[in-house]
């Protein structure tokens, strides 16, 4: 591309040519002017048009980038049926641990254990109700809250129309659930008793929490949602951290004499 017309560059000739070339230098100061000023009205020319975004896909390692239509919408990445499937187990997982630490206030005086409850609590009905926003966003349906639950395996009992107890995949027991008959002696203790039955059923129920996030992670395919992943790995640290809380509550349990406890 030429940066001086023509009829500009002979002008610029003459002048140099005028005075045996004493109008050099203010010559070649014009051409430099000019070269600047087209050059600029050249480069903002090329400058897409500012009220059309720019749609930019980053290529592969290697590969070029690709502008896109203005038109182009962003997509939900895909996902498996096991990342759904996960989804709902463990929103009904979460679920009892909800109600297990519901127990506390009116079963026990142990601060401590009130504590840790309300911790569980507050950060598994926070990621209950991400599950379900997730599952909804994708079309998927939402495991309903079960009110009237022991240890909310209410379809898992087996009949004769039932041989697997399991008629329904999300309403069978979640790893590391506890069962009815746990769930009942949990709401019969009181105090000391109710303590150690609290913290071993919890033990028990994040480690089938963990159990869950490993198969999810070991299936080929699943666990490559964003989402799903960071909350997936977050869960797995908070649990494996209040894990370690609980058994040093167990362990210091066994420290004190009965009679104080």
């Amino acid at each position: 591309m030429r940066l001086v017309p023509d009829k500009i560059k002979s002008s610029l000739r003459a002048v140099c040519a005028v005075d045996g070339g004493k109008n050099r230098k203010w010559a070649l100061l014009i051409v430099g002017l000019f070269a600047i000023l087209f050059s600029t009205f050249s480069a903002f020319a090329q400058q897409p048009d500012p009220a059309k975004p720019v749609v930019v896909q980053p290529g592969a390692p290697g590969a070029p980038s690709k502008i896109l239509p203005p038109s182009t919408r962003a997509a939900l990445p895909p996902r498996s049926l096991a990342d759904v499937e996960f989804m709902q187990g463990m929103i009904m997982h979460h679920e009892q641990a909800v109600e297990m630490t519901a127990m506390i206030p009116s079963h026990t005086q142990n601060k401590d254990l009130a504590s840790l409850g309300a911790r569980i609590s507050s950060s598994q009905s926070d990621e209950i109700k991400f599950m379900k926003r997730w599952l909804a966003a994708r079309g998927e349906s939402v495991p309903k809250t079960m009110t009237n639950m022991p240890g909310m395996d209410m379809s898992h009992e087996t009949s004769p129309d039932n041989p697997s107890g399991s008629p329904h995949d999300t309403m069978a027991l979640m790893p590391g659930m506890l069962t009815p008959q746990q769930m009942e002696a949990l709401r019969a203790a009181k105090g000391a008793e109710f303590d150690h039955l609290f913290l071993v059923g919890m033990i028990q129920h994040h480690n089938g929490a963990l159990t869950m996030v490993k198969d999810l992670f070991d299936t080929a395919g699943a666990g490559q949602d964003a989402e799903l992943f960071n909350f997936a790995t977050d869960a797995d640290n908070t649990q494996r951290a209040e894990i370690r809380i609980m058994q040093t509550m167990l362990e210091k349990e066994k420290e004190e004499p009965k009679e104080k406890r």
